[in-house]
């Protein structure tokens, strides 16, 4: 009895994350988190994070907003940091898997030690972020690990909203050579 010979073809892949335009997201929230603000926002400045960890570089999202809109807590969690870091008004929560989530600028109604629910108001969006194109941005940023050692995330790929799309490297070939 004769075995049928198999042909395999290996194509080298690139995996392209696909960032959102300056347009609300249609994909769903899933898992443990959601949209700091409601309804979705829009995207208005990418994650652009730079190559070396002291670089400059846009380590979180800006999403657009009106002014003193609601800012929610992403997750649930513990807020790690409720105040001011260079001049603009933060507020950080630690979430149980190791994720920390940044929101800026916001005016606190939480304070430090304080447990969150997801979906929780946190405070207030301040107008004024730098870079901003519309009424308010509110700039979110995740990152997992300690200060000295954090790995910054793109937090869009914590509500699902990243599209990932597997691009050829090489030229397709023509033909399977077996």
């Amino acid at each position: 009895m004769r075995s049928a010979a198999r042909r395999t073809v290996a194509v080298a892949c690139a995996l392209v994350l696909v960032q959102p335009a300056a347009f609300p997201t249609p994909a769903p929230a899933r898992g443990r988190y959601d949209w700091p603000l409601a309804p979705r926002p829009a995207v208005v400045r990418a994650f652009d994070p730079p190559a070396q960890r002291w670089l400059a570089g846009h380590r979180g999202v800006d999403l657009g907003a009106a002014g003193d809109a609601a800012v929610i807590s992403a997750g649930a969690g513990t807020v790690r940091f409720a105040g001011t870091v260079a001049g603009r008004p933060t507020v950080a929560v630690l979430h149980p898997d190791g994720i920390a989530t940044t929101y800026e600028p916001v005016r606190a109604v939480v304070r430090a030690g304080e447990t969150v629910s997801r979906g929780q108001v946190l405070g207030y969006l301040d107008a004024g972020h730098p870079g901003c194109t519309v009424a308010a941005c509110l700039h979110w940023g995740a990152r997992r690990g300690s200060d000295r050692t954090a790995t910054y995330l793109n937090p869009l790929a914590l509500v699902g909203a990243l599209r990932v799309r597997l691009k050829p490297v090489g030229a397709w070939p023509d033909q399977a050579r077996g």
